[in-house]
């Protein structure tokens, strides 16, 4: 007896959604034909040109390349030369690390990933930030792990609503995951804030993932601290990676720092994490064979000259935007990103921050990532990492764009 082709997806394939990527690749308005389109939405900071890797990390990769030497597998934890860079230029005073300490991935996403599955199973769940990061969310729903949201308080330039986070804590509970400095919203936790993180963890013995992959990408007018710094007893698995520090996300480079002083981990989860990274055979072995020198030979020049044009452009955003009514911009501390709240009763012609976006790219040819897509509605997210003069352009146009849809008294536009 014949029977017809029938070849289904599997469950995991068919609950993995990113729901960045889903609305920027389907995006249902088209922009303004008369108006160039100006991308205020992927975090990508190679897109227009004006922010370049640093010549040494050029020059570390031809090497590495023409050496011919590092065309085969790498240990799935990557090269010992490469960990023990990583080590050494990032351990600091109480926060001393080793080769031993770690994992080298494909990309901070990846570094994520790993971090996540070996510590969490199918119906465990994690604690995220709201607004927070997508990715979550979409490397967890297909294996049957919950990612309970934690609020955010913008009033406060965004930090933790200790109590909220608490009340979602119970026994199935295994990881608190920390976005800091903050994607979306560009917010830096002070000393005091961090540490009244580490106290929840301390109390409830609930691990931290730390994503701190902009790390190095703080204003002027901040600090920030490495969580794994401020305790001695909370087991950390903090995650970085060069795509923003070097300007090259395309090189997909990432890696685990294991921060656990009294060896909690020692038992399970540094295997766990070793199997794991099994799994990809390591990252790109050109790239970890030209880490140590695009460390060492990099100067403070050149990241100090990324963060003027990125801290420059955070200051004319919010001063462009902050006396718009119905706009309530919130002035970022690092990374590249700013969140924008939308008061929808002061406009016309959209109910909810989607519709706000939609409408915008429509007409205004500017498009942005509005709040849902980091489970946080009625906001919108821009990058700052665009030249200044084009900036200064989409700024105009959300101005012109909020001004043509305002409510007034007698229910038309302004």
């Amino acid at each position: 007896m014949s029977k017809n082709w029938e070849v289904k997806s599997s469950f995991l394939a068919r609950n993995t959604f990113n729901p960045i990527r889903k609305y920027v690749e389907s995006l249902p308005a088209k922009p303004n034909q008369a108006k160039t389109l100006i991308p205020l939405n992927i975090g990508d900071p190679t897109i227009f040109g004006n922010l370049q890797p640093p010549e040494s990390a050029i020059n570390a990769v031809t090497k590495a390349t023409l050496t011919c030497a590092n065309n085969g597998y790498s240990p799935s934890i990557g090269y010992k030369k490469t960990r023990d860079a990583l080590a050494k230029f990032y351990s600091r005073s109480g926060m001393e690390f080793t080769g031993n300490d770690v994992i080298l991935t494909s990309g901070c996403s990846g570094a994520i990933e790993i971090a996540l599955t070996g510590l969490v199973n199918a119906g465990d769940n994690i604690l995220s930030p709201m607004p927070g990061f997508a990715l979550y969310s979409t490397l967890l729903k297909g294996l049957h792990i919950d990612v309970k949201l934690y609020k955010l308080m913008p009033e406060r330039d965004w930090e933790v609503d200790i109590q909220h986070m608490i009340s979602l804590i119970d026994d199935r509970t295994r990881a608190i995951v920390i976005i800091n400095p903050s994607n979306p919203c560009g917010s830096v936790f002070s000393r005091d804030h961090l540490q009244e993180i580490l106290q929840v963890a301390e109390q409830f013995k609930i691990p931290i993932v730390a994503d701190e992959v902009y790390r190095d990408m703080v204003f002027s007018d901040a600090a920030f601290y490495p969580i794994a710094s401020l305790t001695s007893t909370v087991p950390i698995l903090s995650c970085g990676g060069i795509a923003k520090r070097f300007v090259v996300p395309g090189w997909r480079f990432g890696w685990i720092f294991i921060h656990d002083r009294n060896e909690i981990f020692s038992k399970e989860i540094r295997a766990a994490l070793h199997s794991l990274s099994q799994r990809i055979l390591g990252p790109n072995t050109l790239i970890q064979a030209a880490i140590p020198e695009m460390l060492k030979e990099t100067p403070q020049e050149f990241y100090t000259s990324v963060m003027k044009v990125i801290e420059g452009n955070a200051h004319l955003a919010y001063n462009s935007l902050k006396n718009i009514d119905g706009l309530n911009p919130i002035m970022p501390k690092g990374s590249m990103y700013m969140m924008i709240g939308i008061d929808i009763e002061r406009f016309t012609g959209f109910e909810s921050d989607l519709e706000f976006t939609h409408k915008l790219y429509e007409d205004e040819s500017v498009s942005c990532i509005p709040g849902r897509c980091f489970s946080y509605e009625g906001f919108f997210r821009i990058v700052l990492t665009v030249p200044e003069d084009m900036l200064k352009v989409a700024c105009c146009r959300i101005a012109d764009f909020c001004n043509a849809h305002r409510y007034i008294a007698n229910g038309k536009c302004h």
